[in-house]
């Protein structure tokens, strides 16, 4: 079984979601979002982004991590604010000895939901479905969950193929 903690990262919202699987068997172990204010300098969200990842990655044994990859943006300083919360998530991930899988966002929607162009709506039904969640589930929270299972779905299709090529 392989544990990852997926991400949804966001300066005011940064999702995540533990899932262990092995490619036929998927398991919910956690999941939660760091909500920060807007009234925080960046820098300081950043920092809080980092340390929470960090905690929750040493709590939890990871194996991996699974982060939403860089969308184009219309508004430029959400995009970049965007990229510096992937990178406080990516650096705690490092620190951590974790390596780190990115998925664009239609990778990961087509692994879930099987269309790549599935709303936030779908994607939330879809993963409290697939674990059988009873909890309302936040959409941040989904979305870092279905990253991780986009990311254990992918890694057993390549093992599964690279044991096909060496047949």
């Amino acid at each position: 079984m392989i544990r990852t903690i997926g991400i949804d990262p966001g300066s005011r919202y940064t999702g995540y979601g533990i899932v262990e699987g092995d490619g036929s068997l998927l398991r919910h172990v956690m999941n939660g979002m760091v909500s920060l204010s807007g009234a925080l300098p960046l820098p300081e969200r950043l920092n809080i982004i980092y340390q929470r990842l960090s905690a929750i990655i040493e709590e939890t044994h990871p194996t991996c991590m699974a982060i939403e990859d860089v969308f184009f943006a219309k508004n430029v300083k959400s995009a970049l604010s965007l990229g510096q919360a992937r990178g406080a998530a990516i650096l705690a991930a490092v620190n951590a000895g974790l390596p780190v899988f990115e998925y664009s966002a239609l990778q990961v929607k087509q692994a879930v939901a099987g269309y790549g162009k599935a709303g936030k709506e779908q994607m939330v039904k879809m993963v409290q479905y697939l674990f059988k969640l009873s909890k309302p589930l936040n959409a941040n929270a989904a979305d870092a969950l279905a990253v991780a299972i986009c990311h254990l779905n992918t890694h057993a299709s390549k093992v599964r193929w690279g044991a096909c090529e060496r047949s």
